[in-house]
């Protein structure tokens, strides 16, 4: 059987990479949130999505979270009159991304107290294996 802190540690770690993959997936939306297409008609960016899942790590008998996918969001585009803009079409209306910037700041907001959240749990993880090490040292 797995050392529990040390388990405690790993399910920690990955909840921190799933955090950061997640923080990447949102800031590429909001970098993105304005890029239309180069030529009449095209699309635009499409708004990327994350989905996790929990995987089984058998040796330390623990649940991990793990990125299973990053997809594109199938919503529709918003449509913007800019007729001067080189990716409108023949009435003057340009394709937008599908990205909404409230969401995704709600989104990151939430990413970043995850990400403390398991940084924390890593700190005071660490903080007792010190303690259980100075009781022993005594």
């Amino acid at each position: 059987m797995a050392d529990p802190l040390t388990a405690t540690m790993h399910i920690a770690s990955s909840g921190l990479q799933a955090q950061a993959e997640r923080m990447r997936v949102v800031s590429e939306n909001l970098a993105n949130a304005r890029s239309t297409g180069e030529v009449a008609g095209s699309d635009p960016y499409s708004r990327k999505t994350i989905t996790f899942e929990s995987e089984m790590d058998r040796a330390r008998n623990a649940e991990m979270v793990r990125v299973k996918d990053i997809g594109v969001d199938k919503a529709p585009f918003t449509v913007e009159y800019e007729p001067g803009h080189p990716a409108a079409d023949e009435n003057g209306y340009v394709k937008m991304p599908n990205v909404n910037v409230l969401m995704e700041m709600a989104d990151m907001r939430e990413t970043n107290r995850s990400y403390e959240a398991n940084l924390k749990v890593m700190t005071q993880t660490r903080e007792m294996v010190m303690r259980h090490i100075s009781l022993l040292s005594e």
